[in-house]
């Protein structure tokens, strides 16, 4: 099973950029993709990108041309690089493993888009 967790979180103004982390040891050599969630206050979870053990990457459509979702093998971490930043993006934002790799979400990292 591999552990993720996340870093990068933090509070910008609308149009600013964000970079999350997603750390999880044992992420590559185990072959996992990984997934990015949201959940704002009051809303429900909300799949936000995914990318696969082959690099291949989707975007829901809200982050399509804002948000970009990177890994770096050496380091085991997915990156979630967030621009043009709106108030309807904040949200606890939190990684997962894919199914073959346990299925685990992080803690969590709250962004806050202020407008």
């Amino acid at each position: 099973q591999v552990q993720p967790v996340e870093f990068g979180g933090g509070s910008v103004q609308a149009g600013g950029s964000l970079r999350l982390s997603c750390t999880a040891p044992g992420f590559t050599s185990n072959n996992c993709g990984m997934h990015w969630y949201r959940q704002a206050a009051g809303k429900p979870d909300e799949w936000v990108s995914t990318i696969t053990t082959t690099g291949t990457t989707y975007y829901a459509y809200f982050a399509k041309g804002r948000f970009t979702i990177t890994k770096d093998k050496s380091v085991d971490t997915v990156f979630l690089q967030m621009n043009s930043l709106k108030p309807e993006d904040t949200a606890m934002y939190s990684c997962e493993s894919s199914t073959n790799c346990g299925g685990i979400r992080g803690q969590g990292t709250q962004v806050t888009v202020s407008s």
